[in-house]
């Protein structure tokens, strides 16, 4: 486990939520972007920077998109929070690209921005990245399934299930990581779906939910009903793509993997929905994000990355009651001591 944890030490939405009491009790004030306000994910991160900005008596407004991909939504935030003199913002960007002008004016207003779970890109477009290692976290279920199938993997049928057609960072990471532990070379690593390799049936996206997860597994199954492996960018993707194969009678005989580690993705290992999953720890970023912020507005000092990398490592790790050689995993009752959600 201290392995696989490496580097730790650890629409607006409808009404803007503050934690803790009124601005004018509160000297340092904050503000938290996700993608979403429904994922379980960027829930336990609300609820991670919601506790620590209580913890540290700061003012914490929280925005949401209405949907994953709602970048306009996002930029209306960040032009809210420099309005509202934030010290500092937590941003987990829907297009990690189109964001960085918005970014940029906050950082040249003072406001210290964090990005939490997804890198901007480029990744030095934020004043730091707090974060999943999201290669490593699709490298792990990449060998993972490999070894599975063992020799069958030479013959595998895989449908890639994405993020959006925007291709944010942590979709790419996570996806190219996948095939590099598969043993299937990437062309253009800042990119998803120019592999030329004849195991890969297709990619389609998800926006990072159930409904999207079953509609991309339905496109793939209408272009080879024979898939027998399923890369899913998270676990709400991963329980859509399960609903699809088990309409059709085939949800025993496919392959599914994902990334997240909450609490219901875990049962769904249990379950046998999913067959692995990388977990990462989304409450432990907010909470580090809110540090930091409290940290720069005290002291002027910015966040440091991890030794040898460009972001600071939150932690991963495999999770799966059927481990393979060569490939460190925590079992199903570690993960669920673990999860979120």
């Amino acid at each position: 486990m201290t392995k696989l944890l490496t580097g730790t030490a650890i629409a607006l939405t409808a009404a803007v939520l503050a934690s803790g009491a009124s601005a004018a009790s509160h000297s340092i004030s904050a503000c938290l972007i996700t993608k979403t306000d429904t994922n379980p994910f960027f829930v336990k991160m609300k609820e991670g920077a919601t506790a620590k900005a209580e913890e540290l008596g700061i003012e914490l407004k929280s925005f949401a998109g209405k949907i994953d991909g709602d970048h306009e939504t996002q930029v209306q935030a960040i032009e809210t929070c420099i309005a509202d003199g934030a010290k500092g913002i937590l941003l987990t960007a829907s297009d990690t690209s189109s964001i960085v002008p918005a970014v940029q004016q906050a950082r040249d207003a003072g406001i210290l921005v964090i990005a939490l779970d997804t890198p901007l890109s480029p990744i030095d477009a934020a004043d730091a990245t707090f974060a999943t290692d999201n290669f490593l976290a699709g490298e792990l279920i990449g060998k993972w399934a490999a070894a599975k199938l063992g020799d069958d993997a030479a013959d595998a049928k895989i449908g890639m299930l994405d993020l959006a057609v925007s291709q944010p960072t942590v979709g790419v990471l996570r996806d190219q990581g996948f095939l590099t532990g598969f043993g299937i070379d990437v062309m253009d690593a800042s990119k998803w779906g120019d592999e030329t390799d004849p195991r890969i049936v297709g990619n389609d996206v998800t926006q990072g939910n159930e409904e999207g997860g079953r509609r991309a597994m339905e496109n793939l199954l209408a272009q080879d009903p024979f898939i027998n492996v399923v890369y899913t960018i998270n676990e709400p993707a991963a329980a859509g793509a399960y609903e699809a194969l088990k309409a059709i009678g085939r949800e025993n005989d496919v392959l599914i993997v994902s990334v997240d580690g909450g609490c219901p993705g875990v049962q769904n290992i249990a379950d046998g929905v999913i067959g692995a999953t990388s977990q990462q720890y989304p409450l432990m970023m907010a909470s580090l994000g809110i540090e930091a912020i409290k940290k720069w507005a005290d002291e002027g000092v910015k966040p440091e990355p991890t030794e040898g990398k460009d972001f600071f490592d939150t932690g991963v790790a495999l999770v799966t009651d059927e481990p393979v050689e060569g490939v460190e995993s925590i079992s199903v009752k570690e993960g669920l001591d673990l999860c979120w959600g």
